[in-house]
């Protein structure tokens, strides 16, 4: 049995920092250290102040700590990670963009009033319970050995737990659609896939960010790797006098046996002089 920090060590990067993100954003919130209305979404407040920050942190709160969002943050560290690993595997960047996506597909849908939320950070959860169920729609779900369906009703029974908790459907709905779109664009339309694949910014980012790994990325994944050739010439040129000083020890150490051997030879020539002499007599 794993220990909690082998647990955390062992989950993916982007699922990770997200439920990471979302876990301190409300922890911070129970302990009153910020107020609510400053990272909510107003976009009243980010064209007329400037306040671009609210597009971004919406996204991070998933609700206080209640029954609620221990359901949100088990939905990410679960499907999120599942997709991760699976569909997504080796594919850190593509991950990321679906994010991405999904986050603009949302801010786009709250430009209209009757769509708006002030954080929607529940709808970004419900859309990796969209994607999760089409990626895994044969998948076998077992519900306290009660209920069993396919991986393709999943966001359906938990649209249906929802409206028993009595918790508003409308970020669930705009999940669904915000996930339905990124899946048609990038897997269900044979022409949108390739305007719609992941931008060459995403594949920096994620190689400037050292994590995960992207198999077609046009970019280094470890962005130090340019930084060690240089290291080593440094160790080199910094080396220098010590290299010198040993290869002037070996060409000292070299000339002695030379004059050994030299020695040596010419006691070994003077023998055999004598030999020669005694065998002409």
């Amino acid at each position: 049995m794993s220990t909690p920090m082998e647990y955390y060590n062992s989950l993916p990067p982007v699922a990770k920092t997200y439920a990471v993100i979302c876990f301190l954003t409300t922890a911070a919130f129970e302990l009153q250290l910020y107020n609510l209305g400053n990272i909510s979404l107003f976009y009243s407040d980010v064209f007329r102040r400037f306040q671009v920050w609210r597009l971004v942190t919406n996204f991070f709160f998933i609700g206080p700590f209640s029954f609620t969002f221990a359901f949100r943050l088990l939905i990410i560290l679960r499907y999120g990670v599942q997709l991760e690993r699976g569909p997504f595997d080796r594919r850190t960047a593509d991950y990321v963009w679906m994010f991405l996506s999904g986050a603009i597909g949302l801010l786009v849908m709250a430009i209209f009033p009757f769509l708006w939320s002030p954080f929607m950070g529940a709808s970004l959860v419900f859309m990796i319970v969209y994607i999760w169920g089409r990626e895994f729609p044969d998948a076998r779900i077992n519900v306290y050995g009660l209920v069993e369906f396919k991986g393709f009703y999943l966001p359906w029974y938990m649209l249906g737990i929802d409206m028993i908790l009595g918790n508003p459907l409308k970020p669930d709905m705009l999940g669904i659609a915000a996930g339905h779109i990124y899946y048609f664009l990038t897997v269900l339309h044979p022409l949108a896939k390739n305007y719609f694949k992941t931008p060459r910014w995403v594949h920096k980012l994620v190689a400037y960010w050292g994590k995960g790994f992207q198999v077609n990325s046009p970019f280094r994944s470890d962005p130090s790797a340019g930084i060690a050739f240089r290291g080593r010439g440094r160790r080199l040129n910094g080396s220098r006098s010590s290299w010198w000083s040993s290869l002037r020890n070996q060409t000292t150490n070299t000339s002695e046996q030379t004059e050994e051997t030299s020695t040596y030879s010419n006691s070994n020539v003077a023998f055999r002089g004598r030999s020669y002499r005694l065998g002409g007599r």
